[in-house]
């Protein structure tokens, strides 16, 4: 009978759409702790330095760089499995890989041993960070993707935040090597809670495509069309020079406070843990939002938005990283933070928007992989031996002249792509026409 076929599509798509909300909330939570488990080390620097195993300011910068590495080259692995295999399965395992490495670095007995476990951290995330964008875009159709993106990256934020936060406060009570454990612990929870996600079929709310795009292609025909994806290489490239950038402020920024301004350490890493939970729950909201609305007016809206907000946000963080008042360089780092957190769910949007539902997972990866090596796997050591070399003070500065670059190349890709699109939509056009 018709009603009851409508009912029963209407209880189906409701069910769906549960599914969906499940998956988000299930996918941010695993962020969540992806992040803690990335930056609690940053909270430790000034321990590891001081403790038995006498650490420099290079060795610690390489320890950022150990995950940061096998993340980076291990990403374009799970990338090809994760639009080939079932998903929940291959992140279930990343999450507990990861949550294991984690708590086993404390545990190390020297540099090695630490550097190790970090970088098998590297292992678990990559099989997590390729494949979970790929599984929220075909959870949610287009034009939700940006708020989307939006709640799954304020984890990044929260979860930096409670990486120094957390590692900072178990490190001032219980050591260096307690903060480890207690980081590690509650991904083995989500690990068996990823089991329970649905995997969507690849390209399900990308209805504007062609059924073939949906299909996964061969490994080398993939790589093939992302590197023929002029706009998608602009975007990553651009992504590159933030993420380098990001990468030593998130990763320095507690030893400036304490180093630099003479925050008391406790102080340091609780402050400006504070400070990138709220700036980043803000400016990732708004951005996402902001991106979305933009969308009707513009098909480069992600990348307007990200290329903006990253410019306006190089003269508060040159003051930030300058001003000897502590007014001024926290009021000047909670805007500039604000700023530079707009692009997260945009850009990440514009990249899963830009290439075919079939090869997501694999150009994240290539995202990965590209916005690593040139970003903040030399980043965290460059900043390192140029403090070494001079001042902590100094070596910071390379931070707002990176996010110059990065917000000039996603304006010239917003403004290459608007150039291009009425070629494009007078192809297709054509095309329905044709078919009419």
């Amino acid at each position: 009978m018709p009603g009851h076929e409508h009912a029963s599509e209407t209880s189906h798509e409701m069910t769906l759409a549960r599914s969906a909300r499940l998956g988000l909330l299930i996918l941010t939570g695993m962020n969540l702790l992806n992040y803690l488990d990335r930056f609690v080390v940053s909270a430790l620097v000034e321990s590891l330095k001081a403790s038995e195993l006498h650490l420099t300011d290079t060795q610690c910068g390489a320890l950022g760089t150990a995950f940061m590495v096998v993340y980076m080259a291990t990403s374009p692995v799970f990338g090809a499995l994760g639009d080939r295999w079932k998903r929940p399965r291959l992140i279930a395992f990343g999450v507990a890989l990861w949550s294991a490495a984690t708590a086993l670095a404390g545990f190390a007995r020297g540099f090695a041993g630490l550097f190790v476990a970090r970088a098998t951290v590297g292992v678990g995330e990559a099989a997590y960070g390729t494949i979970s964008p790929a599984m929220l875009a075909d959870y949610f159709p287009k034009e939700q993707r940006g708020r989307v993106f939006a709640v799954f990256f304020s984890a990044i934020p929260i979860g930096s935040a409670l990486g120094y936060v957390l590692g900072g406060l178990v490190d001032r009570h219980f050591g260096w090597r307690a903060a480890f454990f207690v980081a590690g612990v509650p991904g083995v929870i989500l690990a068996a809670l990823a089991l329970l996600l649905r995997d969507p079929p690849r390209g399900a709310h990308d209805e504007d495509l062609p059924a073939a795009h949906a299909a996964s292609p061969g490994l080398l025909s993939a790589y093939r069309d992302l590197a023929g994806n002029t706009p998608y290489l602009l975007t990553i490239l651009g992504y590159a020079a933030y993420t380098f950038a990001l990468g030593a402020m998130a990763f320095w920024m507690p030893a400036f406070l304490e180093r630099v301004r003479g925050v008391p350490k406790e102080e340091a890493t609780v402050t400006f843990g504070a400070i990138v939970v709220a700036t980043g729950f803000v400016g990732t909201f708004a951005g996402g939002w902001l991106g979305d609305r933009l969308l009707r007016r513009t098909r480069q809206s992600y990348l307007w938005v990200s290329g903006v907000a990253t410019l306006l946000a190089v003269v508060p963080a040159f003051v930030a990283l300058t001003s000897p008042r502590p007014a001024v360089f926290f009021t000047a780092t909670v805007v500039a933070e604000v700023l530079v957190f707009m692009s997260t769910g945009p850009i990440n949007s514009a990249i899963v928007n830009l290439v075919a539902p079939g090869e997501r997972a694999t150009a994240v990866a290539m995202s990965i992989f590209t916005i690593h090596l040139l970003g903040d796997v030399p980043s965290p050591p460059l900043v390192g031996a140029l403090s070494d070399a001079s001042s902590l003070g100094r070596a910071v500065l390379i931070i707002p002249a990176v996010f110059v670059l990065a917000g000039i190349i996603w304006c010239y890709a917003a403004w290459h792509g608007e150039r291009m699109e009425p070629t494009s939509q007078r192809a297709n056009e054509s095309t329905s026409s044709g078919k009419e």
